[in-house]
């Protein structure tokens, strides 16, 4: 049994499964969550070290302060299993505001913890905690929100209803960088380095109080209720998941390594190795990252109505061989400290995030049965995550340090190509009913 498209394009009894409510709550949730992440990567580019991580070297601390942004990416797949198996057990939209609240009560708690200076080793205990909380509930946040849109979607325009979840991260971004800038451009160094930098981490809460408002407004997935009625939810999500649909969780992950190599390379990497290494003031380049982003953001719309058009594998396959043939650019683009040319790398770099991340908000839950599809969907992401993401920016800090940015670049590249086999060896996904 199929979820009708009539269905799900049109509001229910109460109106609360309107197109126009669910794609809102899709995208804003998803929004704040990347908003709050991003948030600390920006802060672990700028100032997490010194502030937390007193050693005598700028690279020991820049060093330091990707390892902790590498925590979150561990914590992300314990996430999905967590609230995977809530959102397959008890609903969609109950797991939903649960991750949010977690994700936004570790955001605005890091804004308050106190630095090395103060209460010595134990704030960066604090700090790992939190962000580990962070972690956490982003786990959870982005394969409901993908599902709550896909399983709403209208036959073949699922890639376009699966793409506003996808938004989420460039707006999250460029509200995060725009802050950062903001306060960059308003506040002495030493100003920023003392307070400046918690305000966007106190923002979180005001932020998250309007997702949970808007999360709390909508109704359950019509794909979820149908499963409820045939009695089709089984008591260990990740044990099901696992055991019988292992083969394309994996697959899923290393289609989603281009994706977050592509945009930590590209923003947390370059932002610390921009400012320390090339000296571009750093308001600078807080200003070229939010120019750039926007280019994410176009991409976006334009990959998810050619994925509903010639399918999600064509569309990958053609974004990530670019993002392959991109990676030859960082030496001479990003290394000439230019500032044209340097955004010319960015927007090259985000772009290619934009077409490689925009189908994966179709892709991944369609990989997955109801009874797995949050716990898969999930899964899949973020194990992307720790292989794409969690270490990116510290292997890209150590191999321009030993072997410079052509070596960064190399990377890039190879990371690229675990993309394009994990992609050529699943199959298209366009036409599967999501039951």
């Amino acid at each position: 049994m199929s979820t009708s498209p009539i269905s799900a394009a049109q509001p229910d009894a109460s109106g609360q499964n309107s197109s126009a409510r669910i794609i809102f709550a899709s995208f804003i949730g998803t929004a704040i969550e990347f908003y709050d992440f991003y948030v600390y990567a920006t802060a672990a580019a700028l100032v997490i070290g010194p502030v937390f991580f007193p050693h005598s070297s700028a690279t020991a601390q820049a060093l330091s302060a990707f390892v902790t942004f590498g925590i979150a990416f561990v914590a992300r797949p314990i996430g999905s299993f967590l609230f995977g198996h809530f959102g397959d057990r008890i609903g969609r939209k109950s797991t939903l505001v649960a991750s949010l609240l977690v994700m936004g009560l570790s955001t605005t708690l890091i804004g308050f913890v106190p630095g090395y200076d103060a209460i010595g080793s134990l704030a960066p205990i604090l700090l790992c905690v939190l962000r580990f909380g962070q972690g956490i509930g982003l786990g959870g946040e982005w394969g409901g929100a993908a599902l709550l849109a896909t399983e709403n979607a209208p036959a073949g325009k699922r890639g376009w209803f699966g793409m506003f979840p996808q938004l989420g991260p460039s707006i999250g971004f460029l509200a995060s960088n725009g802050l950062f800038f903001a306060l960059a451009m308003s506040l002495s160094d030493e100003q920023f380095r003392s307070w400046g930098w918690r305000v966007p981490f106190l923002v979180s809460s005001v932020l998250v109080a309007l997702g949970l408002y808007v999360r709390l407004k909508i109704a359950e997935t019509p794909a979820f209720q149908a499963a409820i009625e045939r009695k089709e939810r089984v008591k260990v999500p990740i044990a099901t998941l696992l055991s019988q649909h292992w083969l394309p969780t994996v697959l899923g992950a290393l289609a989603m390594v281009v994706c977050y190599t592509l945009f930590y390379n590209a923003t947390t990497f370059s932002l610390s190795y921009g400012v320390s290494a090339l000296h571009i003031p750093r308001q600078t380049f807080l200003g070229l990252l939010c120019i750039a982003v926007v280019f994410m953001a176009l991409a976006t719309p334009l990959s998810a109505r050619a994925s509903d058009r010639f399918g999600r594998k064509p569309v990958l396959i053609t974004g990530i061989i670019a993002a392959i043939l991109s990676g030859f650019t960082t030496a001479p683009l990003l290394g000439s400290g230019e500032p044209l040319l340097v955004l010319l790398f960015l927007v090259i770099q985000l772009f290619l995030m934009g077409v490689t991340f925009a189908p994966m908000g179709a892709l991944l839950p369609e990989l997955f049965p109801t009874n797995v599809r949050y716990t898969g969907a999930g899964v899949a992401y973020n194990l992307g995550g720790i292989l794409g993401a969690s270490v990116a920016p510290y292997i890209a800090q150590l191999l321009a340090a030993h072997g410079g940015l052509p070596w960064v670049g190399a990377y890039v590249s190879v990371a690229a190509a675990v993309s394009l086999i994990g992609v050529l060896c699943m199959r298209e996904t366009r036409d599967t009913h999501l039951m």
